[in-house]
């Protein structure tokens, strides 16, 4: 564990260009598509009924804090798990982000879910779940249906087969490289590892 520290805070006092050695694809991460995104970006693949995600969320939250100025991260909720309100709640996640009520309700669905233990079991369970976080019912019931909201959960679907996420939380940069997370052992090292993959030219 010394040696590890000894080599991060090295790193810290040498250029980024340099900082290759410290990580290598097939370890680190994996090339998914041949073709990145337009910009650069962060997307995180994730679920409220993942009990990992839920402890992720503090790790994530300061990875987008030190993301350089203009690289978004998107979060990109998945179908497959919850069974049947694992949809339901990535359409919640998609009215949330609509209704400008993302930051609020994630953390309060995480909370209801893994730590009260009481996970929505309708979506009147979901609604609730927005009015009491301030979200008046009748916005949620024109947003739930609404198409820009099944346009989003379009979407997700299609980026969840696109880059075949069959696990969360799962971490794709400039829509090309796959954090491999069980390289992870840290939160520098996580935040270290996203630069180098964002500044990564080829």
């Amino acid at each position: 564990m010394k040696k590890i520290l000894f080599f991060l805070a090295a790193m810290l006092m040498i250029p980024m260009v340099h900082a290759a050695p410290e990580f290598k694809e097939g370890v680190n991460y994996d090339v998914v598509k041949q073709t990145g995104s337009a910009q650069p970006e962060v997307m995180e693949f994730f679920s409220y009924f993942c009990p990992h995600c839920a402890t992720f969320e503090p790790i994530v939250e300061q990875l987008k804090a030190g993301l350089p100025e203009g690289v978004p991260l998107k979060k990109n909720p998945v179908a497959f798990l919850g069974r049947e309100m694992g949809p339901e709640l990535q359409r919640a996640y998609a009215v949330a982000s609509l209704l400008n009520a993302e930051a609020k309700l994630t953390p309060a669905i995480f909370t209801k879910i893994h730590t009260q233990r009481q996970p929505p079991m309708s979506r009147d369970d979901v609604k609730q779940l927005f009015v009491d976080n301030g979200v008046p019912a009748e916005e949620f019931d024109g947003a739930v249906d609404s198409f820009a909201v099944s346009g989003m959960v379009s979407q997700f679907d299609r980026n969840t087969e696109s880059y075949n996420i069959r696990g969360v939380p799962s971490f794709l940069v400039n829509g090309k490289y796959m954090v491999k997370m069980e390289s992870i052992t840290s939160q520098e090292q996580f935040n270290k590892l996203v630069q180098f993959l964002l500044a990564k030219k080829d």
